[in-house]
């Protein structure tokens, strides 16, 4: 199967020039844009030469810059119809007597899986979670469809150490559990289109403040990434209405379990000490 704009541009992205990754961030930021316009307008809009573009398109290996713009079309429904269009979609599928939503969208996440163990560059993972080990205080946030995979990051990782919190839960004041982050801590944000404002401005004041900031989301133009010190573009494709947070899911367990791994016998006396105290208060059940 052909690899995706996302995966062609995050697998090369490390080695393109400074111009090269404006062309790329702009396509991926105006998919519309790029599919329907002709590339002098893109150039003129983007205030970078229209050869930048053919230029970029060859770099991360198109033909050519219209052949971009052909994959940029051939995607363009799913990227850019709204949550409500993708309902009405599957809703008119539905009365239509279709009934394969399932297996298509299992192994949309199937694909997105196999995207996320092939193209996830370990090294920078494996960066990530050293300084997350490493760090003083780590203050994990996410916002919308992301408090979820937040709320159960932390859980996970409460269980190792006591070192994680999470950002502006139950009303708590983001901006105090910001303001004591400083090079000794930590911020890992998660964020997927529509993204939250407070999300990027949470990775704005943390790296202002020389805090290591992980990023995890689902597209190159999600604006928290310029902010981050590690960012992760994990795919999220599904005929859904909603953005799939399987592959993320999974990134989360894995960088929970390579913590663990670093954390040695510490982090087994507190897991121990964890489950004890959840026996002795009755918050689980033996059998």
């Amino acid at each position: 199967m052909n690899a995706s704009f996302e995966q062609r541009l995050s697998r090369n992205f490390d080695g393109l020039s400074d111009k090269l990754r404006q062309a790329g961030e702009y396509v991926a930021a105006h998919p519309v844009d790029t599919a329907t316009r002709s590339l002098r307008t893109v150039a003129s809009d983007s205030g970078l030469a229209p050869a930048t573009f053919s230029r970029f398109a060859r770099a991360i290996g198109y033909q050519s810059f219209e052949d971009l713009r052909e994959a940029m079309r051939e995607k363009i429904g799913a990227r850019v119809n709204s949550f409500a269009e993708r309902a009405e979609r599957l809703q008119a599928a539905h009365e239509a007597g279709e009934t394969g939503f399932f297996e298509a969208h299992v192994s949309a996440c199937q694909s997105n899986l196999e995207s996320l163990r092939r193209d996830i560059d370990r090294a920078l993972l494996e960066q990530a979670v050293d300084r997350l080990h490493g760090a003083r205080n780590v203050l994990v946030f996410g916002a919308l469809g992301s408090t979820g995979i937040v709320e159960y990051l932390a859980y996970m990782a409460h269980f190792c150490t006591g070192k994680w919190t999470i950002g502006g839960r139950m009303g708590a004041s983001l901006g105090a559990a910001l303001a004591g982050l400083d090079a000794r801590d930590a911020l890992l944000v998660i964020t997927k289109p529509p993204f939250s404002t407070r999300s990027i401005e949470a990775a704005h004041l943390a790296a202002a403040q020389g805090a290591y900031v992980v990023v995890i989301t689902d597209s190159h133009a999600c604006p928290a990434l310029r902010h981050a010190s590690a960012g992760f573009v994990v795919p999220s494709d599904s005929p859904h209405f909603y953005s799939s947070y399987v592959a993320t899911l999974v990134l989360a367990e894995a960088m929970v379990g390579m913590l663990v791994s670093r954390a040695g016998p510490a982090a087994r006396a507190r897991i121990a000490r964890v489950e004890e105290s959840s026996r002795r208060l009755g918050e689980t059940w033996d059998g």
